[in-house]
Order: structure tokens, then C-alpha cells, then sequence
């Protein structure tokens, strides 16, 4: 039979194991939502900066158009996939 000092042993070791697997998961949960949050940036920035330089662009212009609104959005959709995918190559 076990003594009362063994049973106290392995109580203090399960919960030291649970807690340490607690504080582990926690800090797993908040590095994956700074990840998830760099490559939407990575995403959003270009197609933002194009849009908004398009859209520049098509006001110099006399009439309307949008033309190079289009253009640059789509120039930075490719640009924001491109940084995500080189992104995660490196890092993932």
C-alpha cells in the first residue's frame, strides 16, 4: 500500500503537468492568432494600397473610369497571395 506522502507526490506532479500544459496551450492560441493576423495583413495591405492608388489614378483622369482601380486591385491581390504564400513557406 502506498503511503500518504507517495499520494501527495503524484497528486502535486499531475496538476504541476496540467498546468504547464495549460500555460503551453495558451501561449500555442495567442502565437496562432498573431500568425493569422501578419498573413492578413500580409493579404490586405496591397490590395488596399492598390485600390486606393487606382482609384487615385482614375480621378486625375477626365471622365469616368475605373480602369486602374481594377487593374491595381488585382495587382494587389496577386501581390498579397504572393507575400502570404512566401510568408508561409518561410515560416510555417
Amino acid at each position: 500500500m502506498m503511503d500518504i506522502g507517495e499520494q501527495l507526490r503524484r497528486k502535486v506532479e499531475q496538476q504541476a503537468k496540467r498546468m504547464k500544459q495549460a500555460e503551453e496551450e495558451r501561449f500555442s492560441l495567442l502565437a496562432q492568432s498573431v500568425y493569422l493576423g501578419t498573413l492578413a495583413v500580409l493579404f490586405v495591405l496591397p490590395v488596399v494600397a492598390g485600390a486606393y492608388l487606382g482609384n487615385w489614378l482614375d480621378n486625375q483622369a477626365s471622365g469616368y473610369s475605373f480602369r486602374w482601380t481594377v487593374s491595381l486591385i488585382l495587382l494587389g491581390i496577386a501581390t498579397g497571395a504572393l507575400n502570404v504564400y512566401l510568408f508561409v513557406r518561410e515560416h510555417g
